[in-house]
C-alpha cells in the first residue's frame, strides 16, 4: 500500500524513473538486470567531482577513460600526462593521488578495488566521504552518503537549521537512519539527482518532489532558508607577476613548480614569490632573463584560501636566452602541458592566440 512507502522507497521509485543519464553510472534498469558499476568508473568521477560540477568533468571523465581504460593503464601512465590531462579541473592534489591510488590498487590489491568503506578509506587519496560514495554505488554497501546536494536535501527534510558546517554530523546521522539495506548505491544516486534537479538551492520544484509529504522545512517555513551558513571570511587578496617569452617559432618558456606546495609540480611561466601569505614582486625588475618585456595587463584568479592578481608582462624574442632551469614547448604542445588555469590565463593576457597557432 502507497502508506506504507518509506521516504527511501518513494525516492528510488523517483529516481528509477527520473536519473539522470551519466557517463560512470549505471541506470536502474540495467543495474537490477545484474550489470555492477566500473568500480574504477565511480572512483573516478568521485575524484574529478570534488569541488567540480557535473558539467565541468563530463569532457575530462570521457579523455581519461579514453586514454587509461582500468586502473592498471593509470597506474603505469606517467604522472606529468595525469597533470597535464587534470589541467583546468583545479585542485591539482587530487590528480597526483589519483595516480599514488592507481599505482596502489594496481600494486597492492591486484587491480581490485576494495569492496568495502573501511578497505577503500585506507587508499591514497579517499577520504571518508569518497569511500562511502564508491562502497555504495559501485559494490551497494549500505553506506551513508553525504554530499553537498545530499546536505541541502537533508536539512531540508528535517528542518536542521544548525549552520554548516556545525550541522554535518547530525546530517550524516540522518542519512544513515534513512539509507536502506535494499538498492543502496541506487537511493544514494538518488538523494545526489533530487539535489541537483528538485531540491536546489533556488526556487526548488517542491510541488513535484517526491518527499514533500516528509519535508518539515516545507510544512513549517520556506524551504529555500536552509541549509544554514555560517558567515565565509574574506578571502585575503595576494599580487605577484607573471612574465610569458615566446620565441620566433610561438614556443613558450615553461618551467616547472615545486614538488611540494600549491599546485605542485604543474608547469607554469615564470612568476614571483606570491604564496597563499605573501605577496610576489610585481614588477618587470622580477623577469627571469633580460628581453623587451612589455606589460600586457593584469589577471585575477580565486584558489580556495586566497585571491590572486597578477601582473602580466611578455616578450617575443628572437634568440632564445641560454638557461637551464626551463623548457621551450612548441605551439602545437602548449595546450597539452600541465598548465592550470591561471597558467593559461597568464598567456592568454600576453599572447591571446597562443592556444589557437
Amino acid at each position: 500500500m502507497p502508506g506504507t512507502l518509506t521516504p527511501a522507497d518513494r525516492l528510488v521509485a523517483w529516481y528509477d524513473r527520473h536519473h539522470r543519464d551519466l557517463p560512470w553510472r549505471v541506470a536502474p534498469r540495467d543495474r537490477r538486470a545484474g550489470i555492477m558499476p566500473d568500480p574504477y568508473r565511480v572512483w573516478l568521477s568521485e575524484i574529478m567531482l570534488q569541488q567540480t560540477s557535473v558539467r565541468a568533468v563530463k569532457p575530462y571523465f570521457a579523455a581519461f577513460v579514453q586514454r587509461w581504460p582500468r586502473v592498471g593503464d593509470l597506474a603505469s601512465a606517467d604522472e606529468t600526462e595525469v597533470l597535464g590531462a587534470w589541467a583546468g579541473l583545479g585542485y591539482y592534489s587530487r590528480a597526483r593521488n589519483l595516480k599514488r591510488c592507481a599505482e596502489t590498487i594496481a600494486v597492492a590489491h591486484g587491480g581490485i578495488f576494495p569492496d568495502t568503506a573501511a578497505g577503500l578509506r585506507a587508499l591514497p587519496g579517499i577520504g571518508a566521504y569518497t569511500a562511502a560514495a564508491i562502497a555504495a554505488i559501485a559494490f551497494d554497501r549500505p553506506e551513508p552518503v553525504v554530499d553537498g546536494n545530499v546536505e541541502r536535501v537533508t536539512t531540508r527534510l528535517f528542518a536542521i537549521e544548525t549552520p554548516l558546517p556545525r550541522a554535518k554530523p547530525e546530517i550524516g546521522e540522518r542519512v544513515a537512519e534513512l539509507t536502506p539495506d535494499a538498492r543502496p548505491g541506487d537511493f544514494a544516486q538518488a538523494m545526489m539527482d533530487l539535489g541537483a534537479t528538485i531540491c536546489t538551492p533556488r526556487r526548488p520544484a517542491c510541488a513535484i518532489c517526491p518527499l514533500n509529504a516528509d519535508c518539515a522545512a516545507l510544512a513549517t517555513m520556506d524551504p529555500e532558508t536552509l541549509p544554514r551558513k555560517a558567515p565565509k571570511k574574506e578571502k585575503p587578496a595576494r599580487r605577484g607577476a607573471a612574465f610569458v617569452a615566446i620565441d620566433g617559432t610561438g614556443a613558450v618558456y615553461l618551467t616547472r613548480r615545486p614538488d611540494k606546495g600549491l599546485l605542485a609540480g604543474m608547469a607554469q611561466v615564470p612568476t614571483t614569490g606570491w604564496t597563499s601569505r605573501l605577496d610576489g614582486d610585481t614588477t618587470v625588475a622580477a623577469a627571469p632573463f633580460e628581453a623587451a618585456w612589455h606589460r600586457s595587463g593584469t589577471i585575477e584568479h580565486v584558489f580556495t584560501h586566497f585571491s590572486l592578481r597578477l601582473d602580466i608582462f611578455g616578450a617575443e624574442l628572437v634568440r632564445r636566452p641560454e638557461t637551464a632551469e626551463g623548457w621551450w614547448s612548441p605551439p602545437e604542445r602548449v595546450g597539452d602541458e600541465a598548465l592550470p588555469t591561471v597558467m593559461k590565463k597568464a598567456i592568454a593576457a600576453a599572447f591571446p592566440d597562443t592556444f589557437r597557432r
